[in-house]
């Protein structure tokens, strides 16, 4: 990834250790430089145990006026869809793009 940004990927089904092991670290870091650029890969998904959408959620809550850019980046169509629909919802600018377009998202995330 480059400077600034932070990046991961992810297949299967995502728990609260994925996010307290993995995910948070990186994050907390990244706010405390001042703003959050976050790719996600999701090459497959097999949903989240409530634990890990808890952490979901107040990952996003905890650092709201951190988040600068997130790209979402995956083939699941009804990702695309519900991140297209709901992302106004999301602190930050968020967008989806193709596995093809990984590099894309990547640089969409830190320009």
């Amino acid at each position: 990834m480059p400077q600034g940004v932070i990046g991961f990927e992810a297949a299967g089904m995502l728990k609260a250790e994925d996010y307290r092991d993995v995910v948070l670290p990186a994050l907390e870091v990244a706010a405390a430089r001042g703003e959050v650029r976050f790719v996600i890969v999701m090459n497959d998904f097999d949903g989240m145990t409530g634990g890990a959408l808890w952490q979901d959620l107040k990952m996003g809550v905890e650092h709201l006026r951190a988040w600068k850019r997130i790209a979402l980046v995956t083939d699941i169509g009804w990702m695309h869809q519900l991140t297209d629909l709901f992302g106004w919802m999301t602190p930050g600018e968020t967008k989806t793009f193709p596995i093809a377009e990984r590099d894309a998202a990547i640089a969409w995330v830190a320009g």
